[in-house]
């Protein structure tokens, strides 16, 4: 390479391949030293759960998301040596184009399914269990590619209601398909955000592991969400006049929340002052921002700026920065789809020493491979045509009235 910075020659095979592969090593470094694990980031948005996983020694190998701000966001966080797909459908059909990886990460949309009567379907000769159950789901997909690379772990997750939608029977399909028919050790529990960031944000997290181990979700202590940090330790000192609401805005909010007091529910803006933590920061928070209005003495209340959503959703901190390049309307979208970061890495966290151990014991042999598996490698969708992605959920979304 010197000969080449002074022109003396153009650098052989050999060291084009060597500087390569020292900058893609460079680039997956994560944490204090060079990555422990291979994980796959599925529908992953803006990076949530990504940026839990990568302190602890996880190196991306893989990522998904069908959005295209959503993945100019993701590009711009994360200089990847590997390609940012869109439709992860076409992977599950043929699943061995993913990479080997150790973990699969994914917030997975859920389009509504239930589990019916296999008794009723084998009587029509129908296929059942995820086979039939969830087809047509992108759950149906993650399932796909879990059946075939068999990886130590996976940590799944959804919104809150995906536990009652449907008088729990989506639910109870999903670990059906989990724990009885791909073989994993599965463990869930809805974790409010409030400990960690000044926003009162559920969702569940599903964690299965390929083998038994030792960890205990439920047993996790959250820190105390009274202690937790307040509003104002998120908000920039100076705002443009622009994320103050227009007094036509305003005066329309105020009838509307009057309206609805006077019919005895609560519908209507959320007033917060530095003092409190707030609701939940929606998908829909660039239409109006009533969910979370800011208070300003004397003055209109404003939306919060772009910038104060990624640190409500604990995306940028004192330690780490996170660059946003989308308009206003498309970030609000992005954050407010987004998990909470510092929920994903105290989960990841508290996984680490179990995912260690599952993956040198994968390494070397002491457990089942995935070749010892029942199931067939590749499991053939239905004929059904797959849903268009105009039918498909948000990346948190799972449409519960």
């Amino acid at each position: 390479m010197f000969r080449y910075e002074h022109g003396d020659s153009r650098p052989d095979r050999l060291a084009i391949r060597v500087l390569r592969q020292a900058v893609g090593e460079r680039i997956v470094q994560c944490g204090q030293g060079k990555y422990g694990f291979r994980f796959i980031d599925l529908f992953a948005g803006i990076g949530g759960l990504r940026l839990g996983f990568e302190p602890i020694g996880g190196r991306c190998v893989f990522s998904s998301e069908w959005d295209p701000w959503s993945q100019k966001t993701y590009r711009l966080n994360f200089p990847d040596n590997h390609e940012l797909v869109g439709d992860i459908r076409p992977f599950a059909q043929t699943p061995s184009q993913i990479p080997q990886h150790d973990v699969l990460l994914a917030g997975f949309p859920c389009q509504p399914f239930s589990i019916a009567g296999v008794s009723k379907k084998n009587s029509l000769g129908r296929p059942h269990g995820f086979l039939c159950d969830t087809q047509g789901t992108l759950f149906f997909d993650t399932a796909q590619i879990i059946a075939h690379h068999r990886p130590v772990a996976f940590v799944l997750e959804n919104v809150k209601n995906l536990e009652r939608h449907d008088k729990g029977l989506t639910f109870s399909t999903i670990l059906h398909a989990l724990t009885n028919e791909l073989g994993y050790h599965v463990q869930h529990r809805v974790i409010n955000s409030q400990s960690w960031v000044p926003q009162k944000r559920e969702r569940i997290f599903i964690i299965g592991f390929r083998e038994p181990t030792a960890f205990n979700f439920s047993a996790l202590k959250i820190p105390d969400p009274e202690s937790g940090p307040k509003l104002g330790s998120i908000l920039e000192p100076h705002v443009d006049e622009k994320y103050t609401l227009t007094p036509k805005l305003w005066k329309y909010l105020q009838d509307y929340k009057k309206k609805h007091q006077d019919a005895g529910n609560g519908f209507g803006y959320s007033l917060f002052t530095d003092r409190d933590v707030t609701r939940t920061l929606s998908a829909r928070y660039h239409k109006d921002g009533s969910e979370i209005l800011v208070a300003q003495s004397n003055h209109r209340p404003r939306r919060l700026t772009p910038r104060e959503c990624a640190r409500l959703m604990g995306f940028e901190t004192t330690k780490r920065a996170f660059r946003i390049d989308v308009s206003d309307t498309q970030a609000y979208r992005q954050f407010g789809n987004a998990v909470v970061v510092p929920v994903v890495e105290f989960i990841a966290k508290a996984m680490r020493p179990h995912l260690e151990k599952a993956v040198t014991q994968a390494a070397s042999g002491s457990t089942g491979s995935k070749g010892d598996y029942a199931l067939p490698m590749t499991i053939t969708r239905p004929d059904r045509r797959a849903p268009a992605m105009s039918n498909v959920a948000p990346y948190d979304g799972l449409a519960v009235k």
